[in-house]
């Protein structure tokens, strides 16, 4: 009974990195931080689309970040609502990160078919690094989704 009372509620201090699956914050920063980087290096030829990737790197990448700096300094208290707050954030970082991966992978397909120029050769492999990290910003978002799902159930 007591191992099921330890995972449902939040750490706080340095226990947020060593405890699952509040670690996945540092890959989702990482795969964020460099959806943010390759997509803002790039030309942007469509910019609808573009900027919506952008949006929703920027977004989730000072989402994770406070929640990350608001764990360590264990800001929550304890409070069940946190735990709450957490699979809000979890799930809305996951369903935005999917639409951009999904809007960034249609992007680089679209610009893969016009692939004749060096210019537009280069904005195709930035693209196609941009699309792999905002899959795996999107499954680290996800896996993070789940686990919370499972610790607000049994909090």
């Amino acid at each position: 009974m007591s191992s099921a009372t330890s995972t449902s509620s939040l750490p706080s201090g340095l226990a947020v990195l060593t405890t699952f699956p509040d670690v996945l914050f540092i890959p989702e920063l990482i795969f964020g931080g460099l959806v943010w980087i390759l997509v803002a290096s790039s030309k942007v030829p469509s910019p609808m689309l573009q900027g919506w990737v952008m949006f929703v790197s920027v977004f989730c990448f000072v989402m994770t970040t406070a929640l990350l700096c608001l764990y360590i300094c264990g800001a929550h208290g304890g409070s069940s609502s946190w735990i709450t707050l957490d699979v809000i954030c979890q799930e809305t970082a996951a369903l935005f990160y999917l639409s951009a991966a999904v809007l960034e992978a249609y992007f680089t397909y679209s610009i893969g078919l016009f692939s004749g120029s060096p210019l537009i050769t280069t904005i195709y492999q930035e693209n196609i690094a941009a699309v792999v990290f905002a899959f795996l910003a999107t499954l680290m978002y996800v896996i993070h989704k789940v686990y919370s799902l499972l610790r607000w159930k049994s909090s």
